[in-house]
């Protein structure tokens, strides 16, 4: 929260909206940074990624909240780009100082923002999602992966512990 609302403060009007899209996608940065309008189905509620970490492309299944968020970004004609820098209308190529000063400026020094990633991946699994999808959405090759990035947090680990107690109090 506190960072969401210290990217909404940045003079980069953009690192809003990427910070949203890297926390509720679960993409890698420079996926976010390359992508072009043309491999958004917003009917389908798709995003391919032409050109993954694993070299192939990829399907990120998008939410109603990053639907809304992708239909209210700013648009330039003849940009083909999702999250472009207004004054270039072109990627980014880095986006670190502004980064910098928003974790910073939301207390956050030691948050990376590939730690977005894995705050989506872990919003999953407390959700209730299986680790096959965490992996799916993601787009890792092995679980294993995924189950460094997911981290159960307390009050889901006192539910699974409540939810095994009430098999022992109702017996």
């Amino acid at each position: 929260q506190r960072l969401r609302q210290a990217s909404e403060y940045s003079p980069n009007k953009q690192l809003q909206n990427l910070v949203a899209l890297l926390l509720q996608t679960g993409a890698r940065k420079r996926e976010l940074l390359d992508a072009k309008w043309e491999d958004v189905e917003l009917e389908r509620r798709s995003w391919r990624i032409p050109m993954s970490k694993s070299g192939k492309p990829r399907h990120v299944p998008l939410s109603n909240a990053v639907i809304d968020l992708l239909k209210d970004l700013p648009k330039w004609s003849g940009c083909p780009d999702v999250v472009p820098n207004p004054k270039t209308l072109n990627p980014y190529n880095s986006i670190q100082c502004s980064w910098n000063t928003a974790r910073e400026n939301a207390g956050l020094k030691d948050v990376r923002m590939h730690d977005l990633r894995h705050s989506m991946a872990s919003n999953m699994v407390n959700s209730g999602r299986s680790i096959y999808e965490v992996s799916k959405i993601l787009g890792h090759s092995q679980i294993k992966t995924s189950q460094r990035y997911a981290h159960l947090a307390h009050e889901t680990l006192l539910a699974a512990a409540d939810a095994a107690s009430s098999n022992w109090v109702s017996s």
